[in-house]
């Protein structure tokens, strides 16, 4: 009999097992496949990967600025592929060690959860006090006639061997589809994004959405907002896509369509109790226990925004709740982020989302174009915009756009952690010349002090 039992060997999974152990429990950890999950393998790592290379060959493209004259570079995508593999291989390697230096008992094989404490492991039934469910998401191909034939899916981009002449990217273009736009325009492909609401990052800020859409706009790729896709029409090089917009139906002829939508894995757990909302997602309380009691629930599994370090900071309080704490969890803490070119991150309210709520807000924004590193590193597009209550100075969100963002919003994770205020933050040093100055200077901006702006 264990403790814990931690169904699923991703970034979650395996921080659960770990912080379970921590606190004196006897854990199992059971993946079907590699640890790591799609994060280490076909996600975050691997697309960062390929996001780099991209972005290595961009600033070679564009040297002569900086008095270099060099050859366009030829990427080597087989040895793109062996680096991405090599790095993976590598973090699981380091997490199968860990798992061993903390005493979590690692089980190989396919579990299939039968109730509250209980899973058969191919055939082995295990037994545990708590369960914290870690099985994460799947690709979900859009029932399309004709998509099967072109499909390109977001798996398949990471192991490509050659890159195609044309993609289009449709549905409702999140921070996947947005991150495969810039790395598949950034080798090549001439990118057509079909996003069907009126523009990318929908439950973004309007004006980071509109920020990034110029980037990839100004990098080659096209945008055909409000545009559904309706058929496929299949030629000798692809096929003819035909878009319904607000005026007129389009039609674009490809050789791919990309498909990158999931789904979470919850198969199976409707029937054994396990409450499941509208997009089959696990339904957990603030404590990320499930309806079934000393069940425990986290990351893609439980749906909202399906990111590896959601995860992960998940895992610690559903671990510690498995293990008898109570542990809160705050979903406003999830920073959500994009190696795209220029780079996004928000953590928190968007400006509207915070007045739906009730709250009287302030906004500071700093530009890019006049932070003395972003100058000199020619990397002026981008802002970051900070979103106060205007009552207390509380921050409810941070908005980046820009160079470095992706390191920057956590700064603003650890000012609404400590609740920090917006002149609190206003008053701190940063180094100079950093793209952490912008943040300073936005915050100053909320208190309308702002040092470096021209005045109003």
């Amino acid at each position: 009999m264990f403790d814990v039992m931690v169904i699923g060997g991703g970034p979650g999974g395996y921080a659960a097992a770990i912080r379970a152990s921590q606190l004196g429990g006897k854990v199992a950890l059971i993946e079907q496949d590699r640890l790591g999950g799609t994060c280490v393998h076909k996600g975050c790592i691997p697309s960062k990967v390929w996001l780099h290379t991209a972005g290595l060959m961009k600033q070679i493209k564009e040297a002569k600025a900086f008095g270099l004259d060099l050859e366009p570079p030829r990427p080597d995508l087989a040895a793109v592929k062996a680096r991405k593999d090599g790095v993976g291989n590598d973090i699981a390697m380091g997490m199968a060690g860990l798992l061993s230096n903390n005493q979590v008992e690692f089980m190989q094989g396919r579990a299939k959860f039968i109730g509250a404490g209980q899973a058969e492991v191919d055939g082995r039934e295990v037994k545990a006090k708590a369960v914290i469910l870690a099985m994460g998401s799947s690709l979900d191909i859009p029932d399309l006639p004709g998509l099967e034939d072109v499909v390109i899916t977001s798996d398949q981009v990471m192991d490509m061997d050659e890159v195609p002449e044309s993609v289009l990217i449709f549905g409702q273009v999140g921070p996947i589809e947005a991150e495969l736009a810039c790395l598949l325009n950034g080798f090549g492909c001439k990118v057509t994004v079909a996003a069907e609401q009126g523009r990318i990052l929908p439950n973004e800020e309007a004006d980071t959405s509109q920020r990034l859409t110029q980037g990839l706009r100004d990098q080659g790729v096209d945008f055909l907002p409000r545009h559904t896709l309706e058929s496929l029409e299949s030629n000798k090089d692809g096929c003819v896509a035909c878009l319904k917009g607000p005026k007129e139906e389009v039609r674009v002829e490809v050789q791919r369509v990309l498909s990158a939508f999931r789904r979470p894995n919850s198969q199976g757990l409707e029937e054994v109790g396990v409450d499941l909302g509208p997009g089959k997602e696990v339904l957990v309380d603030e404590y990320l226990q499930t309806s079934l009691q000393g069940v425990y629930a986290i990351g893609d599994l439980t749906g909202g925004t399906m990111l590896s370090h959601a995860s992960s900071f998940m895992a610690i309080p559903a671990a510690e709740n498995a293990m008898g704490r109570k542990t809160k969890f705050n979903p406003r803490l999830v920073p959500r982020v994009l190696w795209t070119i220029p780079q996004v991150a928000a953590v928190g309210l968007s400006e509207d989302q915070a007045e739906d709520q009730g709250y009287d807000v302030e906004i500071g924004e700093f530009p890019y174009s006049i932070n003395g590193l972003a100058m000199s590193l020619n990397q002026m597009a981008g802002s970051v915009r900070i979103v106060a209550d205007s009552k207390y100075g509380e921050i409810l969100g941070m908005h980046i756009v820009g160079a470095g963002a992706t390191e920057n919003i956590g700064e603003g994770v650890l000012a609404m952690q400590l609740e920090c205020t917006a002149n609190e933050l206003a008053r701190g040093l940063r180094p100079h010349p950093t793209f952490s100055e912008t943040v300073v200077d936005a915050a100053r901006d909320v208190g309308g002090w702002a040092l470096y702006l021209p005045r109003g």
